[in-house]
């Protein structure tokens, strides 16, 4: 490793991005625990990401609240508090902050000053760094492979790409308090929300392939947050067959339940899509932003993802649905003669 362990004791990673990102990086975190077991290491995040530490203990010690700064649209900026927090850092004297953020433009100045003794992360054109700790920002691949590339630049050796997402015991006690009437791998999920409108693909669209599910003999479990009320209602309506409408009913730890009982998820690309993925629950995810090479599971075999702004058709992910629903039922009948 470019930083061996003995010298290395408190880290801090630097990701204030959504849950989605988050996921993403979960095998660069793993690799990093693994290069150092004893090192202290605090995430640096957005507020909701408390509670990612809290799921993650095996990979962080610490959470820190960054409070946003110019530039950056996850949230509003504050000068005051990004003072504080500068401040507050400084005062922690990590051996090492990484810059997992992204290409570094808007903060890679920002982590030069927290006083770490080192600073480790990517740089592009705009964001150069003449250190042999950063590493070009590869415009390219998976977000997955990306960070593992971070970490393979460090001397640090790939924990695999594998993503998680650990399940505790409240998580099970909030998705049995929700009283659904289903079979476990009898039904499927379909999400039809996400973050911005230009992510989201036709209402009308999943509520055809959730009709097809349903005359499949599968129950049809439609999921969103509060905010996603309008297009769940919308798609429901456009459906000529039954379906469960969780809306707003599961809190993150419930909705991963779900998508584990699951025989199959619909949904954007978004962060249900990595959950998912996580439980090895296979997918059909609708790409609308154009990187699906970036965002997509890597397990194809498992998640078929489409790329709508090349293959707007829908026939192409009805053929695949079906084709996915064959196979997961071919395996069902396969494994009762077993």
């Amino acid at each position: 490793m470019k930083l061996p362990g003995q010298n290395i004791h408190k880290i801090a990673v630097f990701r204030a991005l959504q849950l989605g990102d988050m996921l993403c990086a979960v095998p660069a975190f793993r690799a990093l625990r693994k290069a150092y077991p004893h090192a202290e290491i605090t995430l640096l995040g957005l507020p909701w990401a408390l509670s990612f530490v809290q799921r993650f203990i095996k990979y962080f010690n610490r959470f820190i609240h960054f409070p946003g700064c110019e530039g950056l649209p996850e949230q509003e900026s504050n000068e005051q508090l990004l003072r504080a927090f500068i401040k507050k850092i400084k005062a922690e004297n990590y051996d090492l902050i990484l810059q997992m953020q992204g290409k570094g433009t808007i903060v890679n100045p920002l982590m030069f000053l927290l006083d770490a003794k080192h600073v480790a992360g990517f740089y592009n054109a705009e964001s150069y760094v003449a250190s042999e700790l950063f590493l070009e920002y590869p415009d390219y691949g998976s977000e997955i492979e990306r960070h593992i590339a971070l970490m393979n630049h460090l001397g640090i050796s790939s924990a695999g790409t594998q993503l998680e997402f650990p399940l505790i015991e409240r998580d099970y006690k909030d998705y049995n308090e929700l009283l659904i009437p289903i079979i476990e791998k009898q039904f499927i999920v379909v999400h039809p929300g996400s973050r911005g409108n230009w992510r989201q693909w036709p209402p009308q669209f999943f509520a055809a392939l959730a009709d097809y599910c349903s005359e499949q003999g599968f129950t049809v479990v439609v999921t969103g947050t509060d905010d996603e009320k309008e297009i769940t209602r919308e798609m429901i309506k456009c459906m000529h067959q039954p379906a469960i409408d969780l809306t707003g009913k599961t809190n993150l730890g419930a909705a991963a339940v779900l998508l584990k009982n699951a025989c199959m998820l619909i949904a954007n690309c978004t962060g249900v899509s990595h959950i998912a993925s996580a439980m090895q629950t296979p997918s059909i995810i609708i790409s609308m932003d154009g990187e699906p090479e970036r965002w997509s599971p890597l397990n194809k075999q498992l998640h078929y993802v489409t790329d709508w702004t090349k293959q707007p058709d829908f026939r192409i992910v009805l053929n695949e649905t079906r084709k996915l629903l064959k196979s997961l039922m071919h395996k069902k009948i396969q494994e009762k003669i077993v």
